[in-house]
């Protein structure tokens, strides 16, 4: 599917009546917009749990609006134990995407060796669009696929659900 043809990723989850998921499996992403909160978390820096305005926008405020639909938005993220500098920096500010309604849960790489996973991170919409976000080697976003194929969309819910049941949630997951 070209570029051309992705409906955005916006769209895509304003349009969702039931569920979003999102899987992530790599321990580091190389995100040219979180440089400087990353530089900042590794001097030290920790949002405050107290000031929502400081926090991730406008992704925050689109998870909010989604929920708020009844939308149930669940994140799963597999990764290495002992955890890496920039998973570490993720678990520190997962409460706010709690705060936001998102449902987040980890699981240690070794737990999931018996799982069959698709080759790549994916946002799985209303069990029906499934949206394969593209890495390279050293995390930087290469591409986005997406696909209604139902055989692939199966394969996701089904990994998503595996991942899922074995992990644990953010709140008991301590680093």
């Amino acid at each position: 599917m070209t570029a051309q043809s992705l409906r955005s990723f916006t769209d895509l989850i304003r349009s969702v009546e039931r569920s979003a998921v999102h899987l992530e499996m790599r321990d580091v992403y190389a995100v040219p917009n979180e440089d400087e909160r990353f530089a900042a978390w590794r001097q030290g820096h920790r949002l405050d749990p107290d000031d929502r305005e400081s926090w991730w926008r406008p992704w925050l405020d689109l998870v909010q609006e989604v929920t708020a639909k009844g939308v149930r938005v669940r994140r799963a993220r597999i990764m290495g134990e002992p955890p890496s500098e920039y998973i570490r920096y993720e678990h520190s500010f997962t409460f706010t995407n709690i705060a936001a309604g998102e449902e987040v849960r980890w699981l240690p790489r070794r737990l999931a060796s018996g799982l069959a996973l698709p080759g790549t991170d994916f946002w799985l919409f209303d069990g029906e669009v499934v949206q394969f976000n593209v890495s390279d080697g050293d995390g930087r976003w290469v591409h986005t696929d997406q696909t209604e194929d139902q055989a692939t969309a199966g394969l996701c819910s089904d990994a998503f659900e595996a991942v899922w049941d074995l992990a644990t949630p953010h709140d008991k997951y301590a680093i």
